[in-house]
């Protein structure tokens, strides 16, 4: 084991955070915006790998930070690990510029508030090439990114045979602009004279990016919840109506301003869609979810694409309970009438509270020969549905003990599940199927029998419901049943002597503790031992 040479460390980290143009166009827009930009222009040249110039008019970068400017894990944004549970700013890593210096040439022009003139310095593999030089500049900052990727020949390669990154970049800046309707965007060919994305406000965004068709048949949507147990958020945006077909969702997500995917909401709010508008069943969505810094992680993805949010699974049902409002309404009013479809959440195999989804509904119920066993029926189910319901638990301290350890051991998530699922059925000999709500359960029914049994024994200790047999038995015989049972060698009359004498004795034994035997487990023994 060898340790790598830096410039190839810093050469592979480069490439996994500068994927490909868009990537950089990305990290350059996103300083912008940290920078307070209110104008941000893009000049793009061979999809970006000739070159990518990206100026705004933010506050600039001051002289004395120039020299570190480019070098490796160097930001203004944070200090210590605890600042990424608040930060607000887009970038924290300080790796974007200075992976733009390993795989291609960085040209800085800037000047901040006061200064007369400004400075422009080019970089390399992270360091300056030349001291600053004083030039004109106007307000903020402008970078420039020449022969992207010079020095990855394969890389290189790869991007010049597919189609270029330019529509990419459009995307991406059109992205951009629905979100942050106070900043103005543009985005050009190098040498082109009018630019492909030039924006006002977030519906002439939407119209002039995505199209007229796509802006006529948007809605308005808000959601919000500040549960601290559960989610605290609130989201806004715009989504297609049932007027908008396509032939792929597209989804323009912002949390908490960055631009991110969420594979997850994006799924649940096309199942919405497709379920409440099937022919328009690939939607438009904009969509601006604003949640406490300390909800969201930043740092789980080399180029911040995705983000990850606490109690994320609440936030995403509540979405879509929202979505899934908003589409029915604006349904029914469309048809004048009202939709019989079935609610999202109850697209599910069976419904706990529906008799259908029940267990009794698998078994097969033979038709009844003549109507006199119908009384004994209700007999036999008034006497199933008292040992449902027990009376009080046995008063014994020990038993007390053992059913206040069970329930303070208990949790009422996996009661509510036990208790309102549906058995769907054995997935092999131990587990089976069960449905809560929109979720499937693997259960294993081996131990959770087990359970159960132990559970019910303990509250129906010494309240056991007896059963009435219309001969009694002798206990002898049973034992001597039980005895014969366990013998291998079945046609031995050697050992019935010996048998008799060992069911005798028990027989005395149970006799003896009849008394508690009754009272604990309801057996009743009597004085002949039957």
């Amino acid at each position: 084991i060898h340790r790598l040479d830096q410039s190839v460390v810093n050469r592979i980290a480069a490439g996994e955070v500068i994927q490909r143009p868009v990537s950089a166009v990305k990290e350059l827009v996103e300083n912008s915006l940290d920078a307070h930009s209110t104008s941000i222009n893009v000049v793009v040249k061979d999809g970006g790998l000739k070159l990518i110039q990206v100026s705004d008019d933010g506050h600039g970068i001051r002289y004395e930070d120039l020299p570190i400017l480019c070098e490796r894990h160097t930001t203004s944004k944070l200090s210590e690990f605890e600042d990424l549970q608040s930060i607000k700013s887009m970038g924290f890593r300080g790796e974007a510029l200075a992976s733009m210096t390993y795989v291609g040439h960085v040209t800085v022009t800037t000047i901040t508030a006061g200064q007369l003139h400004g400075y422009r310095v080019s970089y390399r593999d992270g360091v300056m090439e030349h001291e600053p030089k004083a030039c004109a500049a106007v307000k903020g900052t402008q970078i420039m990114i020449e022969n992207l990727f010079y020095n990855m020949t394969a890389r290189r390669k790869t991007l010049q045979n597919s189609a270029d990154d330019y529509p990419k970049i459009v995307d991406l800046l059109s992205r951009f602009a629905i979100h942050h309707i106070n900043v103005n965007f543009s985005c050009r060919k190098h040498g082109a004279a009018r630019a492909d994305v030039h924006t006002v406000s977030r519906l002439d965004a939407i119209r002039s990016v995505f199209g007229v068709s796509v802006a006529r048949n948007l809605m308005k949507i808000e959601a919000a919840d500040d549960d601290v147990s559960s989610s605290v958020f609130e989201m806004d945006g715009f989504i297609s109506n049932s007027n908008y077909i396509a032939k792929k969702t597209t989804m323009v997500l912002f949390i908490n301003d960055r631009l991110v995917e969420c594979t997850a909401l994006k799924r649940a709010i096309e199942i919405v869609y497709a379920a409440t508008l099937p022919k328009a069943s690939k939607p438009f969505i904009y969509m601006s979810i604003v949640l406490p810094s300390e909800h969201v992680d930043v740092n789980i993805h080399p180029t911040k694409r995705e983000v990850s949010l606490l109690n994320q699974e609440a936030i995403i049902e509540k979405i879509q309970s929202a979505f899934e409002s908003k589409l029915r309404n604006s349904n029914e009013e469309r048809t004048g009438s009202r939709s019989q479809k079935v609610p999202v959440h109850k697209i599910v195999r069976t419904d706990s509270q529906d008799p259908a989804g029940r267990l009794h509904a698998y078994l097969q119920v033979k038709p009844q020969s003549h109507l006199g066993k119908e009384s004994d029926l209700t007999v036999v189910r008034s006497s199933v549905r008292q040992r449902r319901n027990p009376k009080e638990t046995a008063d014994l301290t020990s038993i007390q003990e053992l059913v206040s350890e069970i329930e303070g051991n208990s949790h009422s998530g996996l009661q509510d599940i036990i208790k309102y699922c549906t058995y769907i059925g054995m997935a092999d000999d131990v587990f089976a199927l069960l449905q809560h709500n929109t979720h499937l359960y693997l259960v294993n029914v081996v131990n959770l029998s087990k359970e159960l049994m132990y559970q019910q024994v303990l509250c129906r200790f010494a309240h056991f419901n007896a059963i009435q047999i219309s001969n009694p038995v002798p206990l002898k015989e049973l034992i001597m049943l039980a005895l014969k049972e366990e013998d291998l060698d079945q046609q031995c009359d050697e050992n019935d002597d010996l048998k008799e004498k060992i069911a005798e004795m028990n027989m005395e034994l149970l006799k003896q503790k009849s008394e508690m035997l009754n009272e604990y487990f309801s057996l009743s023994i009597d004085l002949d031992g039957n």
